[in-house]
């Protein structure tokens, strides 16, 4: 068996007693014995066992990541947010073991899958902002969303007895994307909050955003730099801060 073929097996057999297993863990030696390997040819391959889950992690977030790679961005970044949370719990909710996996505190180093996910909903949020409909900096609204959204997926998928409204998501959503959006882009209620509050951080996200994409004219790289960190500041500030 080739190199590439023996590291191929032993990914695709411990991907599959990863989602057999009742609680997502496997044993190094369960995998050698199901894939037919020592265990010299496992940890010359994967290094040990975090880097073995790692690679499974990668492995099938692949497909998820996939759909996200070769999508096609719509004019209205604020629909590809609402689009890209909605796919991110499905994705929990069909692959429970996995998901566990790839956000569990044993897992040191992020897997690859999860540091490119992360880059896709910052790059939305970017847009967004270039187009004047978030209040906070795409940083800061990433962090934000991403802890939601994965706090969601996780109760479902840990929890499915309490957390049993279908509904949970969308309505969990909706409020973060209220806190994140201008109102307009958030789609609130009239009174749900007040435009004018918004006005000064999401123009300051906004020109952070654009000088994301463009250095302005005169601006060196120091200073462009430091006029990016006090848009962020005003963008991330909270009312009567």
């Amino acid at each position: 068996m080739s190199t590439t073929n023996t590291r191929t097996r032993i990914l695709e057999v411990a991907t599959e007693l990863v989602a057999d297993s009742p609680d997502g863990d496997i044993s190094t030696r369960a995998v050698c014995e199901a894939a037919q390997v020592g265990a010299p040819a496992l940890y010359r391959h994967f290094g040990d066992k975090e880097g073995l889950l790692s690679a499974v992690v990668d492995h099938g977030f692949e497909r998820y990541l996939a759909t996200k790679r070769e999508r096609d961005e719509s004019t209205d970044p604020v629909e590809d947010l609402r689009r890209g949370w909605d796919s991110h719990v499905e994705f929990a909710v069909r692959n429970p073991n996995l998901y566990r996996l790839m956000n569990s505190p044993a897992m040191r180093t992020p897997p690859a899958a999860a540091l490119e996910s992360h880059r896709i909903l910052t790059r939305d949020l970017e847009r967004a902002a270039a187009q004047g409909r978030i209040r906070v900096s795409p940083e800061l609204a990433a962090q934000m969303i991403m802890s939601a959204s994965v706090g969601v997926a996780l109760m479902l998928v840990a929890r499915p007895a309490t957390f049993d409204d279908a509904d949970v998501s969308r309505r969990v959503r909706d409020a973060v994307h209220a806190s994140i959006l201008t109102p307009d882009a958030a789609r609130v209620e009239p009174g749900a909050a007040e435009p004018a509050a918004a006005e000064v951080p999401s123009a300051a996200a906004r020109l952070s955003a654009l000088l994301r994409e463009a250095q302005g004219p005169g601006l060196s790289t120091a200073e462009a730099a430091l006029m990016k960190e006090w848009l962020d500041r005003v963008a991330n500030a909270r009312p009567g801060e």
